[in-house]
């Protein structure tokens, strides 16, 4: 399956590396000139299974989207891509917080589903990936267990797809249900970032279900 990712930063380079070591076919799309050329250059050849390629203009291939970028940017990027959005999974990262005043940006509801009244109708958003930093998710495990990705949105199917994805990754997929649920699971990263100097965990951190 190919999956694309919209953003070349720390959490784009650690998905990637994760979907090609997962055997996924990569699609990148970057801003910055030169940045997504540089990424493929990086990173392929991590799997024989897979492929790493940058976007043609004005394309999306695939049937996931992973929406790569900082919460600031979600608006426009939606926007920006809006007509290539109709009938597919759109991945949602992001964890809307302030970090100058520590605060969280969106008081009622969440990123995700604010991102959902953005997109088309048939795109479906599953919130994944946001409670994991970019430096544990290029490693995919914690204390020698698998990572936890927790996933919410409205329609099974699509987070079955996102399941899967996950799985394939090498980490463990946990659904907490419809997408209202994002509210909580930006609120649990929010408090895992919060905490983070007063541990000194130094963001190599994760939030995992233990039974």
């Amino acid at each position: 399956m190919n999956v694309t990712i919209i953003g070349t930063g720390k959490m784009g380079r650690a998905i990637g590396a994760r979907l090609l070591d997962g055997g996924y076919q990569v699609t990148l799309v970057g801003h910055t000139p030169g940045k997504a050329e540089a990424l493929v250059e990086e990173l392929k050849g991590r799997s024989k299974n897979s492929s790493i390629s940058v976007a043609l203009p004005n394309t999306l291939p695939g049937e996931v989207v992973v929406l790569a970028v900082p919460y600031t940017a979600v608006n426009s990027i939606v926007h920006e891509y809006i007509q290539l959005l109709p009938g597919k999974i759109l991945v949602d990262i992001t964890n809307p917080v302030d970090f100058q005043k520590m605060e969280l940006m969106v008081q009622n509801g969440s990123a995700a589903e604010e991102i959902a009244s953005l997109a088309p109708i048939s795109t479906h958003v599953v919130k994944a990936f946001s409670t994991i930093f970019a430096r544990t998710l290029l490693d995919g495990k914690t204390d020698c267990m698998p990572l936890d990705v927790f996933l919410a949105g409205n329609d099974a199917q699509a987070k079955q797809t996102v399941s899967r994805m996950v799985e394939s990754m090498g980490l463990r997929s946990i659904d907490t249900g419809s997408l209202v649920r994002a509210r909580q699971i930006e609120g649990m990263e929010f408090l895992h970032m919060a905490i983070q100097s007063s541990y000194n965990l130094g963001y190599k951190s994760a939030i995992k279900i233990v039974s």
